[in-house]
């Protein structure tokens, strides 16, 4: 049943990124985490109205197709993201990411402020910080395990133990078809980045939101992320863990609603 839904939104091409797309409206762009894509953000296509979604597959996730770069940075990840709105005509966008995708968006906002009405960052991943012994761990897990083992070892820490089941299934659905390339580059951009120094480089609003079950990204980090930004404003998201827009789909959508004009 998840395989029929999510082919409900069949990916698009444009050049070299794939996307799947609903709705009219202000334009929100939908910015996956590391071990997902943009099947991850299923229940928002299915639920959120008033709004056109853009749910991006990051460069080698789904079908679009890899950074030429052999250890890409945030701001390679934002150029793509630069060139993609650009063909799309989109010059007035508010930004919802989850994760790692954080990183990319705030990366893209800080280089084009004038492009981004705001921003919602989910359990944001603040980078590494260049850390080489935590990029070898990342790279090593997946060389060891597989996109298959790591669906089963990784995506039951990514949900909070009282998420609905199918949040844990849709969880592992996306983990399962990351490739070794795309997860390899999407560790690099990771362990180069830097989000609270993009932070200080965008003066626009940011809400950050962390469940308090997140184990990836705890609180404490997202708070922090939070005040890095020149109007960033944090909430807490009770009993969530780390893809509150899987787990907890409706609160997500009345955060959208609360900061997005349509």
């Amino acid at each position: 049943m998840l395989d029929e839904r999510i082919a409900r939104f069949a990916p698009r091409k444009s050049k070299s990124i794939s996307y799947r797309e609903t709705g009219a409206g202000q334009a929100l762009v939908l910015m996956h985490g590391i071990g997902s894509g943009s099947a991850g953000w299923l229940f928002q296509l299915e639920t959120l109205k008033g709004y056109r979604l853009i749910a991006w597959d990051a460069p080698g996730y789904g079908e679009s197709e890899n950074l030429p770069l052999a250890k890409p940075e945030p701001a390679d990840y934002a150029q793509a993201l630069h060139e993609f709105l650009d063909r799309l005509l989109l010059k007035d966008v508010v930004l919802v990411a989850s994760s790692l995708g954080c990183l990319m968006a705030t990366a893209y906002a800080a280089a084009h402020p004038e492009r981004v009405r705001s921003m919602i960052l989910l359990g944001p991943a603040g980078g590494y910080g260049g850390d080489e012994a935590r990029i070898e761990e990342r790279l090593r897990a997946f060389d060891e395990l597989g996109a298959e083992g790591l669906a089963e070892k990784r995506a039951p820490t990514v949900v909070a133990k009282a998420s609905p089941p199918i949040a844990l299934e849709l969880s592992r659905w996306t983990q399962r078809r990351v490739t070794r390339e795309a997860y390899r580059n999407a560790v690099y951009c990771l362990g180069q980045g830097n989000l609270a120094l993009d932070a200080r480089k965008f003066p626009k609003k940011v809400l950050v939101a962390c469940g308090s079950e997140d184990i990836i990204t705890p609180q404490a980090g997202c708070k922090s992320i939070a005040n890095a930004f020149a109007r960033g404003e944090y909430r807490s998201l009770p009993g969530v863990g780390h893809v509150p827009h899987i787990e907890a789909p409706e609160t997500v959508n009345e955060i959208i609603r609360g900061r997005s004009p349509n």
